[in-house]
C-alpha cells in the first residue's frame, strides 16, 4: 500500500465494511452506505474543511469517483450525527488492529474544546447544561465549552477518550473513563499512566494501584522528587504534540457543533481521522506514524 488519501480511504472502507457489512436487515439500502459515510467524514477532517456545505461542494467536484452519491448538507449532517456509535467503534477497531494496542505505557491529558465565544451564544446554546466555563492554564485564558480527555499511547493512538464539563475535576473524569472500560483495564498488566500535576492525589493513586495502574506524574511544590520524574518532561511533550495534531492539523477548535450530538460526532470524527492515519502509517511502515502530510491534500 502507498501513502495517499485514496489508499487510506480505500483501506478504511474495507475495514469498516468487513466489520459492519450486512448489518442493515430492514428497509431499502441508502445510496451512501455507512462505510462510505464514515470515510467521507474522515476525508473531511484530513482535508481541513470546517463547513459541511463547502465540503460537499468540494467532494462533488473532486471525489465523485470515490463517492458517486453525496447527500445534501442537511442529510449529511443528520446521517453523521446518527453514525456516532459507529465512529466510536471504529476508533477502537483501528487501535486494536495496530501494533500500538499492546503498549502498556499510556499518556493522559485534557484540552479545551470551545463551543461559544460570546455571552448571547452561551445563553441560547443547546449545549447549556453540558458545556460550561473553564480555564486553560497553558494558554492563560477562559473558555466556554467542554474538555476533551484523551488517553493514548506514546505514538498518539487513542485508547480512551471522553468529553466533559470543564468544572468537573480531572481525576473524577479519568476515574469514570477507567470504570466504563474496566474490562480493558482488567485484561492488561503493568499499565504505566503518565499525566500532569492536575491528576495528583494520594487516594486517587491508591485507587489506580488497586487496578494495577502505576501513575507517573511531576512532583508538586514542596514534594520530594518522584521516581521516574527526570525522564517525564520529554515524555510529556508527546501528549502536547498529540493535542497539537488535533488542533493544528485537524482543527478541533473549529468543529462547528451546536448540539450535544453535533459536538460529540465532530470531535470523534477528528479523533478517528488521526487514528486512521496512525493505523495506515503503521501498516505501510511509514517512518513517522502520526504524520498527516500524505493525506491533507
Amino acid at each position: 500500500m502507498t501513502q495517499d488519501l485514496n489508499t487510506l480511504l480505500t483501506a478504511l472502507y474495507v475495514k469498516i465494511d468487513d466489520k459492519i457489512g450486512g448489518s442493515r436487515s430492514m428497509g431499502r439500502p441508502p445510496l451512501l452506505s455507512d462505510s462510505e459515510l464514515v470515510c467521507l467524514a474522515v476525508a473531511q477532517a484530513l482535508l481541513g474543511h470546517h463547513s459541511e456545505a463547502r465540503w460537499l461542494r468540494f467532494a462533488r467536484t473532486h471525489l465523485s469517483g470515490m463517492f458517486p452519491y453525496l447527500p445534501q448538507q442537511s442529510g449529511y449532517n443528520k446521517r453523521l450525527r446518527a453514525a456516532l456509535p459507529l465512529v466510536k467503534q471504529m476508533i477502537r477497531e483501528l487501535a486494536t488492529d495496530s501494533d500500538f494496542w499492546f503498549d502498556n505505557h499510556w499518556i493522559v491529558d485534557s484540552t479545551p474544546v470551545p463551543c461559544g465565544m460570546s455571552r448571547p451564544t452561551v445563553q441560547r446554546s443547546n449545549l447549556a447544561g453540558w458545556a460550561g466555563y473553564g480555564y486553560c492554564a497553558s494558554h492563560s485564558r477562559f473558555f466556554w465549552g467542554l474538555r476533551l480527555y484523551l488517553v493514548c499511547t506514546p505514538t498518539g493512538m487513542p485508547i480512551l477518550w471522553a468529553l466533559a464539563n470543564p468544572k468537573i475535576g480531572e481525576r473524577e473524569v479519568l476515574a469514570a473513563m477507567l470504570e466504563v472500560d474496566a474490562g480493558l483495564i482488567a485484561e492488561r498488566e503493568g499499565i504505566l499512566l503518565i499525566c500532569d500535576k492536575g491528576f495528583a492525589s494520594k487516594p486517587f493513586e491508591k485507587e489506580l494501584a488497586a487496578h494495577g495502574i502505576d501513575l507517573l506524574r511531576p512532583s508538586r511544590k514542596r514534594e520530594k522528587q518522584r521516581h521516574g520524574e527526570p525522564m517525564l518532561k520529554k515524555v510529556r511533550q508527546l501528549i502536547e504534540s498529540v493535542n497539537d495534531t488535533l488542533k493544528g492539523q485537524l482543527d478541533l477548535e473549529q468543529h462547528g457543533g451546536r448540539t450535544f450530538e453535533g459536538v460529540a460526532v465532530r470531535v470523534a470524527q477528528r479523533i478517528l481521522a488521526m487514528a486512521a492515519a496512525i493505523w495506515h502509517n503503521n501498516k505501510t511502515g511509514a517512518p513517522v506514524t502520526r504524520s498527516l502530510i500524505a493525506y491533507d491534500h
